[in-house]
Protein backbone atom coordinates (compact mmCIF):
# COMPACT_ATOMS: atom_id res chain seq x y z
CA UNK A 1 0.00 0.00 0.00
CA UNK A 2 1.48 3.61 -0.84
CA UNK A 3 2.47 6.32 1.30
CA UNK A 4 0.10 8.00 0.35
CA UNK A 5 -2.86 5.83 1.14
CA UNK A 6 -1.87 5.02 4.43
CA UNK A 7 -1.63 8.31 5.80
CA UNK A 8 -4.97 8.61 3.84
CA UNK A 9 -6.79 5.98 5.97
CA UNK A 10 -5.20 6.63 9.28
CA UNK A 11 -6.16 10.13 8.93
CA UNK A 12 -9.68 9.35 8.11
CA UNK A 13 -10.06 7.36 11.30
CA UNK A 14 -8.54 9.02 13.42
CA UNK A 15 -10.80 11.95 12.85
CA UNK A 16 -13.52 9.89 12.38
CA UNK A 17 -13.43 8.51 16.10
CA UNK A 18 -12.89 11.78 17.08
CA UNK A 19 -15.61 13.59 16.03
CA UNK A 20 -18.35 10.16 16.21
CA UNK A 21 -17.01 9.01 19.00
CA UNK A 22 -17.38 12.48 21.06
CA UNK A 23 -20.91 11.66 19.70
CA UNK A 24 -21.36 8.59 21.09
CA UNK A 25 -19.79 9.09 24.37
CA UNK A 26 -23.23 11.57 24.28
CA UNK A 27 -25.72 9.69 23.15
CA UNK A 28 -25.05 6.74 25.50
CA UNK A 29 -25.24 9.33 28.26
CA UNK A 30 -28.56 11.25 27.06
CA UNK A 31 -27.29 13.71 25.40
CA UNK A 32 -28.68 13.37 21.87
CA UNK A 33 -28.15 15.93 18.54
CA UNK A 34 -32.07 16.85 18.58
CA UNK A 35 -31.32 18.44 21.80
CA UNK A 36 -28.48 19.75 21.55
CA UNK A 37 -27.02 21.40 18.47
CA UNK A 38 -23.67 21.88 19.24
CA UNK A 39 -23.30 18.25 19.18
CA UNK A 40 -23.33 18.95 14.99
CA UNK A 41 -20.19 20.24 15.02
CA UNK A 42 -18.11 17.12 15.97
CA UNK A 43 -20.82 15.00 13.93
CA UNK A 44 -20.08 16.65 10.67
CA UNK A 45 -16.35 16.64 11.40
CA UNK A 46 -16.77 12.81 11.79
CA UNK A 47 -18.36 12.64 8.49
CA UNK A 48 -16.06 14.69 6.81
CA UNK A 49 -12.84 13.12 7.98
CA UNK A 50 -12.46 11.43 4.24
CA UNK A 51 -12.53 15.05 2.13
CA UNK A 52 -10.28 16.42 5.38
CA UNK A 53 -7.86 13.41 5.22
CA UNK A 54 -7.67 13.54 1.82
CA UNK A 55 -6.10 17.55 1.83
CA UNK A 56 -3.70 15.53 4.59
CA UNK A 57 -2.42 12.96 2.21
CA UNK A 58 -2.42 15.07 -0.60
CA UNK A 59 -0.63 18.21 1.33
CA UNK A 60 2.29 15.19 2.49
CA UNK A 61 2.53 15.09 -1.12
CA UNK A 62 3.48 18.24 -2.14
CA UNK A 63 -0.08 19.18 -3.91
CA UNK A 64 -1.50 22.58 -3.53
CA UNK A 65 -5.10 23.62 -1.98
CA UNK A 66 -6.16 24.57 -5.45
CA UNK A 67 -4.23 21.46 -7.07
CA UNK A 68 -6.21 19.61 -4.54
CA UNK A 69 -9.78 21.29 -4.85
CA UNK A 70 -9.58 21.02 -9.06
CA UNK A 71 -9.16 17.48 -8.90
CA UNK A 72 -12.05 17.23 -7.19
CA UNK A 73 -14.48 19.15 -8.73
CA UNK A 74 -13.50 18.65 -12.68
CA UNK A 75 -16.64 19.13 -14.04
CA UNK A 76 -15.90 18.70 -17.85
CA UNK A 77 -17.25 15.63 -18.81
CA UNK A 78 -19.16 14.92 -21.75
CA UNK A 79 -23.30 13.72 -22.32
CA UNK A 80 -23.16 10.17 -21.62
CA UNK A 81 -20.66 10.29 -18.32
CA UNK A 82 -23.48 12.48 -16.70
CA UNK A 83 -25.93 9.86 -17.86
CA UNK A 84 -24.37 7.28 -15.72
CA UNK A 85 -25.03 9.13 -13.23
CA UNK A 86 -28.54 9.48 -13.77
CA UNK A 87 -29.34 5.88 -14.81
CA UNK A 88 -27.58 5.02 -11.46
CA UNK A 89 -29.51 7.74 -9.34
CA UNK A 90 -32.24 5.74 -10.44
CA UNK A 91 -31.46 2.30 -9.73
CA UNK A 92 -30.77 3.28 -6.26
CA UNK A 93 -34.72 3.84 -5.47
CA UNK A 94 -36.37 2.36 -8.41
CA UNK A 95 -35.75 -1.78 -7.74
CA UNK A 96 -36.18 -1.09 -4.03
CA UNK A 97 -39.86 1.51 -4.77
CA UNK A 98 -40.97 -1.76 -6.55
CA UNK A 99 -40.13 -4.30 -4.05
CA UNK A 100 -40.07 -3.16 -1.05
CA UNK A 101 -42.76 -0.13 -1.20
CA UNK A 102 -42.17 3.07 -0.39
CA UNK A 103 -43.31 6.50 1.40
CA UNK A 104 -43.54 9.86 -0.02
CA UNK A 105 -40.73 12.71 1.46
CA UNK A 106 -39.78 15.72 0.42
CA UNK A 107 -41.25 16.97 -2.81
CA UNK A 108 -38.85 15.94 -6.22
CA UNK A 109 -38.26 19.39 -6.95
CA UNK A 110 -36.59 19.49 -3.55
CA UNK A 111 -33.54 18.01 -5.46
CA UNK A 112 -32.44 20.89 -6.64
CA UNK A 113 -31.15 22.42 -3.41
CA UNK A 114 -30.54 18.63 -1.53
CA UNK A 115 -27.96 17.92 -3.84
CA UNK A 116 -25.63 21.00 -2.84
CA UNK A 117 -26.37 20.81 0.64
CA UNK A 118 -25.65 17.37 0.66
CA UNK A 119 -22.17 17.90 -0.16
CA UNK A 120 -20.91 18.15 3.26
CA UNK A 121 -24.25 14.86 3.76
CA UNK A 122 -21.99 12.36 2.39
CA UNK A 123 -20.87 13.72 -0.96
CA UNK A 124 -17.56 15.08 -0.43
CA UNK A 125 -16.84 11.93 1.45
CA UNK A 126 -15.69 10.69 -2.20
CA UNK A 127 -12.64 13.33 -2.29
CA UNK A 128 -11.30 10.31 -0.27
CA UNK A 129 -12.78 7.09 -1.02
CA UNK A 130 -12.42 7.46 -4.91
CA UNK A 131 -10.01 10.39 -5.21
CA UNK A 132 -7.61 8.61 -3.40
CA UNK A 133 -7.95 4.86 -2.02
CA UNK A 134 -9.80 3.18 -5.39
CA UNK A 135 -7.62 4.29 -7.67
CA UNK A 136 -3.90 3.64 -5.22
CA UNK A 137 -5.30 -0.04 -4.72
CA UNK A 138 -5.87 -0.22 -8.18
CA UNK A 139 -2.13 0.08 -8.69
CA UNK A 140 -1.47 -3.01 -6.95
CA UNK A 141 -5.12 -5.10 -7.67
CA UNK A 142 -7.34 -5.22 -10.18
CA UNK A 143 -10.62 -3.48 -10.13
CA UNK A 144 -12.71 -6.33 -8.25
CA UNK A 145 -10.63 -7.15 -5.34
CA UNK A 146 -10.01 -3.06 -5.05
CA UNK A 147 -13.48 -2.51 -5.00
CA UNK A 148 -14.49 -5.21 -2.35
CA UNK A 149 -11.51 -3.68 0.20
CA UNK A 150 -12.92 -0.04 -0.42
CA UNK A 151 -16.48 -1.31 0.01
CA UNK A 152 -15.10 -3.24 3.18
CA UNK A 153 -13.50 -0.64 4.77
CA UNK A 154 -15.99 2.42 3.74
CA UNK A 155 -18.89 -0.17 5.35
CA UNK A 156 -16.24 -0.36 8.55
CA UNK A 157 -16.21 3.50 8.31
CA UNK A 158 -19.96 3.90 8.82
CA UNK A 159 -19.92 1.61 11.31
CA UNK A 160 -19.96 4.20 14.62
CA UNK A 161 -23.58 5.92 13.07
CA UNK A 162 -25.69 3.28 13.93
CA UNK A 163 -24.95 3.38 17.73
CA UNK A 164 -25.33 7.53 17.40
CA UNK A 165 -29.33 8.87 18.48
CA UNK A 166 -30.70 10.84 15.98
CA UNK A 167 -28.93 10.17 12.75
CA UNK A 168 -30.19 8.22 9.68
CA UNK A 169 -28.34 4.65 10.59
CA UNK A 170 -29.37 4.66 14.17
CA UNK A 171 -31.64 1.52 14.70
CA UNK A 172 -31.21 0.24 11.06
CA UNK A 173 -29.58 -3.05 10.05
CA UNK A 174 -25.89 -2.50 9.88
CA UNK A 175 -25.82 -5.93 7.89
CA UNK A 176 -28.49 -4.13 5.23
CA UNK A 177 -26.59 -0.99 5.02
CA UNK A 178 -23.20 -3.49 3.86
CA UNK A 179 -25.05 -4.83 0.84
CA UNK A 180 -26.29 -0.90 0.02
CA UNK A 181 -22.51 -0.22 0.38
CA UNK A 182 -21.01 -3.07 -1.55
CA UNK A 183 -23.42 -2.42 -4.70
CA UNK A 184 -22.73 1.09 -4.74
CA UNK A 185 -18.79 0.94 -4.51
CA UNK A 186 -18.91 -0.75 -7.79
CA UNK A 187 -21.13 1.84 -9.16
CA UNK A 188 -18.65 4.81 -7.82
CA UNK A 189 -15.46 2.84 -8.46
CA UNK A 190 -16.79 2.07 -12.27
CA UNK A 191 -17.40 5.96 -12.56
CA UNK A 192 -13.88 6.92 -11.54
CA UNK A 193 -11.94 4.06 -13.19
CA UNK A 194 -13.91 4.98 -16.86
CA UNK A 195 -14.25 8.83 -16.54
CA UNK A 196 -11.26 9.36 -14.25
CA UNK A 197 -13.56 12.03 -12.37
CA UNK A 198 -13.87 12.57 -8.85
CA UNK A 199 -16.71 15.37 -9.66
CA UNK A 200 -19.02 12.14 -10.46
CA UNK A 201 -18.67 9.81 -7.83
CA UNK A 202 -19.16 13.35 -5.71
CA UNK A 203 -22.63 14.00 -7.90
CA UNK A 204 -23.72 10.61 -7.38
CA UNK A 205 -23.37 10.24 -3.61
CA UNK A 206 -25.11 13.34 -3.33
CA UNK A 207 -27.67 12.42 -5.36
CA UNK A 208 -28.64 8.89 -4.26
CA UNK A 209 -28.85 10.99 -0.69
CA UNK A 210 -30.62 13.47 -1.68
CA UNK A 211 -33.41 10.52 -3.82
CA UNK A 212 -33.42 8.60 -0.28
CA UNK A 213 -34.98 11.64 1.34
CA UNK A 214 -37.90 11.62 -1.51
CA UNK A 215 -38.52 8.11 -1.82
CA UNK A 216 -38.78 6.73 1.81
CA UNK A 217 -38.06 3.27 1.09
CA UNK A 218 -39.29 0.32 3.40
CA UNK A 219 -36.18 -1.73 4.84
CA UNK A 220 -36.42 -5.24 3.04
CA UNK A 221 -33.26 -7.07 2.20
CA UNK A 222 -34.75 -8.46 -0.98
CA UNK A 223 -34.68 -5.00 -2.36
CA UNK A 224 -31.16 -3.95 -1.09
CA UNK A 225 -29.37 -7.07 -2.74
CA UNK A 226 -31.89 -6.42 -5.95
CA UNK A 227 -30.58 -2.88 -6.41
CA UNK A 228 -26.87 -4.28 -5.17
CA UNK A 229 -26.77 -6.81 -8.21
CA UNK A 230 -27.92 -4.00 -10.84
CA UNK A 231 -25.34 -1.76 -9.87
CA UNK A 232 -22.38 -4.38 -10.56
CA UNK A 233 -23.72 -5.49 -13.52
CA UNK A 234 -24.37 -2.01 -14.78
CA UNK A 235 -20.48 -1.08 -13.45
CA UNK A 236 -18.83 -4.30 -16.00
CA UNK A 237 -21.35 -3.13 -18.43
CA UNK A 238 -19.59 0.50 -18.32
CA UNK A 239 -16.26 -0.86 -18.20
CA UNK A 240 -16.90 -2.83 -21.23
CA UNK A 241 -18.01 0.20 -22.86
CA UNK A 242 -15.31 1.93 -21.78
CA UNK A 243 -12.66 -0.79 -23.39
CA UNK A 244 -14.18 -0.35 -26.76
CA UNK A 245 -13.81 3.21 -26.30
CA UNK A 246 -17.61 3.74 -27.59
CA UNK A 247 -18.82 6.76 -25.18
CA UNK A 248 -16.50 8.36 -22.39
CA UNK A 249 -13.23 10.77 -23.11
Amino acid sequence: MSKICKNYLIFTFLIMLAGWGTCFIFSVNGFTLANNPLLYIPYLIGGLSPTIASFIAFKTNNVKFMEWLKGIFDFKHNIWSYLFVIIFGIVSVLPQCIISGYDNGAPLWTIIYTIPLLLFGGGLEEAGWRYILQPELEKKFNFTISTLIVAIIWWIWHLPLFFIQDVVQYGQSYFGFGITVFGLSFALASLRKNVNSVWLCVLLHCTINALNGIYIVNDNIYGKITTAIIYIVLSYIIIGIQKKKIIFK
